[in-house]
């Protein structure tokens, strides 16, 4: 017989599980959905004092209470710090961690430390009531804390209504951990409404982050869920069979590998003619063969790409390849490495942008009244703010491959940086959007809710089809069809810059 421990995020209290319990207990399980200090019905046990510690101390009196060997033990959003904590403590007890639609925190990350928005960070704690316990979310805002999709309307009704204030040192108190539980089994519960999906894993793992090469360990595995970020709400008869198979130690298991070679580095699909290029501080330039100003395209890698990443994404081949080629038909080709290191980084790496742009359009070389900025991937989040208020020198914004809005787990869906919503400026610049067939569903759905807001302001949107394209198919798909993606794309981009 298996034994669960079942630990809510952020609000919530046991109760929340009780339709997984059920199903589990139905099959024959035991199982202990878990209430700690100041949630569900223990809300007024909780003083200015309850923090992240209480709650792992309750955990592991818990655990030494239980007379099962092992337990398998789940903690969904939030609620993994906790549990991550007592395995640290407990990892003889512990058979089994399930994250159900939850994070990885390290050592010394606090929950608020992993809120990407830092403004949506200063809005939790400012409504801190006695300045200890942050109140839970209105109905409208609880889908900014995780997509409600798949959530019938009753039982979100029950989660506004048992909601309970959730004591600040909880959230800001830093994880200590010691590295004892590192050897536990582990099991991820991607939601894809929520945006996660092990396409997405796989995708972040062959950027080569070494904090990823754990998830390749033959004891991790994976399972999704077609639903948000509650499947215990959503969906309970699934979630209840994917524990059960995650405790048989079943599930899938990635096929990427961050020690390998990541498929970056790889030779960029056209074969463009060398050309000398100048590197200031964050910036490379590839002037063209020219005695008068010309204008430029700047070129926006996507990421988050690890701060130890080698080489950086200016010295990718893909890159490179396109500073080149924009060299090679008389523009200015510009490369830069911004600070996009984690989905809270978009503020600074937008300033990094910002400060590249101003330095290119003054060097003399460069036409500074005929720019062009081209995103890529993730980087098309940064293209927000000059969709919103475009300069008049901006004569066309470009978009491959792009995430044109935040995915809902991202945390970033009250910040500035949804272009998806900008685009419905009164003036806009050109946009030239090239989307590959093969595409991650979640990003997918951005292109096409950026599209649709295109086509509701009449903006001016030239979209270039890959049908069999990847993300990143400058350097996966060598082929006649995504090489004259890309000779199209830049042919637009440059005849707006011309006009």
């Amino acid at each position: 017989m298996t034994t669960f421990v079942l630990v809510p995020g952020p609000h919530c209290g046991g109760w929340v599980w009780e339709g997984v319990t059920a199903r589990l207990r139905e099959a024959g399980a035991e199982v202990h959905p878990v209430t700690l200090t100041g949630l569900g019905d223990r809300r007024d046990l909780a003083g200015p004092g309850t923090d992240l510690e209480t709650h792992i101390e309750e955990l592991a009196r818990l655990l030494d209470r239980i007379d099962a060997p092992q337990v398998v033990i789940a903690g969904h959003g939030a609620g993994i710090h906790p549990v991550l904590g007592v395995a640290d403590r407990r990892p003889d007890r512990v058979g089994r961690i399930v994250h159900v639609d939850a994070g990885m925190p390290r050592d010394g990350e606090s929950v608020l430390d992993l809120m990407p928005d830092p403004a949506a960070r200063e809005r939790l704690l400012d409504r801190a009531e006695d300045g200890w316990r942050v109140p839970p979310p209105t109905a409208a805002e609880w889908p900014a804390r995780g997509s409600t999709a798949g959530v019938p309307d009753d039982e979100l009704a029950r989660l506004v209504r048992l909601a309970a204030p959730q004591p600040v040192r909880t959230l800001d108190q830093p994880l200590r951990l010691s590295g004892r539980a590192d050897g536990v089994p582990t099991t991820g519960v991607l939601c894809t409404a929520n945006g996660s999906s092990i396409a997405m894993v796989e995708l972040v793992m062959s950027m080569g982050d070494p904090r990823y090469r754990k998830l390749t360990d033959p004891r991790v595995t994976f399972f999704e869920l077609d639903t948000g970020h509650w499947p215990m709400l959503s969906t309970p008869d699934e979630l209840a069979g994917v524990l059960l198979r995650a405790a048989a130690g079943e599930g899938r298991r990635v096929t990427v590998t961050p020690c390998e070679r990541p498929v970056h580095p790889r030779p960029f699909l056209l074969d463009v003619p060398e050309r000398p290029r100048e590197r200031t501080g964050r910036i490379d330039l590839y002037p063209p063969d020219a005695d008068e100003p010309r204008p430029a395209v700047v070129f926006v890698h996507g990421g988050p790409v690890p701060e130890s990443a080698q080489p950086t994404p200016r010295d990718w081949p893909s890159f490179v390849g396109y500073g080149r080629y924009a060299a090679s038909l008389g523009a200015v080709g510009v490369t830069l490495d911004h600070r996009l290191h984690g989905l809270g980084d978009y503020g600074r790496a937008a300033q990094d942008v910002a400060e590249a742009v101003e330095l290119v359009r003054a060097d003399p070389r460069v036409d500074g009244q005929r720019v062009a900025l081209w995103f890529f991937s993730a980087g098309g989040l940064l293209s927000a703010d000059w969709l919103a208020a475009p300069p008049p020198w901006l004569r066309c914004v470009a978009a491959t491959y792009p995430v044109l809005a935040p995915l809902p787990g991202w945390g970033l869906a009250d910040s500035r940086f949804r272009p998806a919503v900008a685009v419905r400026a009164a003036e806009r610049p050109p946009i030239v959007l090239t989307r590959v067939g093969l595409e991650n569903a979640q990003i997918a759905g951005t292109v096409e809710e950026f599209l649709r807001a295109a086509e509701d302001c009449d903006a001016e949107v030239e979209v270039i089809d890959v049908p069999l394209g990847h993300h990143g198919f400058e350097t996966i798909d060598h082929t006649a069809q995504t090489r004259h993606a890309v000779e199209r794309a830049m042919g637009s981009v440059l005849r707006h810059l011309r006009q």
